[in-house]
């Protein structure tokens, strides 16, 4: 179980591949870095807040040393959620000996085409699932990023080839929890840093929210690329409990 953070409750879904052909995540992660070039001292004081925070959030709504429930006046209900502000940059650009001209788009809050993110699975080896549960999974999620590689073949104007190369999504109570799925990248982009720049980008997102317990599943394979990004296994014993049809 690692982190970033803080922490976010599970719910049960195949994730993370970076090199690796993974079937389905078994290890829980949580965020507990953002600054990922601070000092030893540094991080280890920024994991001792992220410890104190975290239980700070797991308790509120509660009394100390008393069941009672600290009811909170309601939000008003005219007020709207805000959503993660959609955003489209070009990560890489390079140009191909035959004059190609290459683009490497990141991009949130856009649709994404379930054929081709089944594609996608496929390419990493994860198992097919029902395309009507893969499009609810999105439209049910509180982020989705995407990597498009974008292909301009010289003298051709406006006849782009558009392929989708890497994904990762977050599920959250728009509050105090989130939780990543699904983070891959077609194996021919991977040693890029493209999946890196994937999972940075959503938790600066979730961060600029004010979503501070963020976690996600690792196969073992991944955990260091994970830990390299700020995550903790287990932190102060915490483990991640699953219930799943016995069949």
């Amino acid at each position: 179980m690692l982190s970033y953070n803080a922490v976010a409750s599970p719910s049960r879904c195949p994730i993370v591949s970076f090199g690796c052909q993974c079937q389905s995540s078994n290890q829980l992660l949580f965020s507990s870095n953002p600054n990922y070039g601070l000092s030893k001292a540094s991080r280890k004081l920024k994991v001792s807040r992220f410890k104190a925070r975290f239980w700070e959030s797991i308790r509120s709504g509660f009394l100390k040393n008393n069941s009672t429930q600290v009811m909170e006046a309601p939000p008003d209900l005219e007020e709207e959620e805000e959503e993660p502000m959609p955003e489209e940059f070009v990560l890489i650009e390079k140009t191909q000996p035959d004059g190609v001209i290459e683009q490497i788009i990141f991009s949130s809050g856009g649709d994404v085409d379930i054929y081709e993110l089944q594609t996608l699975c496929d390419k990493v080896g994860w198992p097919r699932r029902p395309l009507s549960k893969l499009a609810a999974a999105l439209k049910n999620s509180y982020l989705v990023a995407t990597l498009h590689s974008i292909r301009k073949s010289p003298g051709s104007e406006g006849n782009e080839q558009r392929t989708l190369i890497g994904m990762a999504r977050a599920t959250s109570d728009h509050a105090f929890n989130a939780t990543i799925w699904d983070v891959l990248v077609d194996p021919s982009y991977q040693g890029q840093g493209l999946g890196k720049a994937l999972v940075e980008k959503v938790v600066r997102a979730l961060l600029q929210k004010d979503i501070g317990n963020i976690s996600l599943f690792a196969d073992s394979q991944v955990v260091d690329f994970y830990r390299n990004l700020g995550f903790e296994p287990d932190p102060e014993g915490i483990k991640g409990m699953f219930w799943h049809p016995k069949y």
